[in-house]
């Protein structure tokens, strides 16, 4: 498994996931549930990896210079 998630990516990814579990824990409706999907952008920010990504061939990662 390589990188292919930059750092702007990585940090719209865990603000993602933060509001979704917030909205999981502090929401009073009946499918605030859903709100745990919040923990794969966490998981895909804290790895610089996303499964999604690989199979589309994208990466927001910047190329090394050699």
């Amino acid at each position: 498994m390589f990188n292919n998630v930059g750092s702007v990516d990585r940090v719209v990814r865990v603000l993602i996931g933060l509001a979704l579990l917030a909205f999981a824990f502090y929401s009073g409706y009946q499918y605030a549930w859903l709100g745990y999907i919040g923990i794969v952008p966490i998981l895909t920010a804290i790895f610089s990896s996303c499964p999604l990504y690989s199979l589309l061939g994208v990466s927001t990662c910047v190329a090394k210079r050699s």
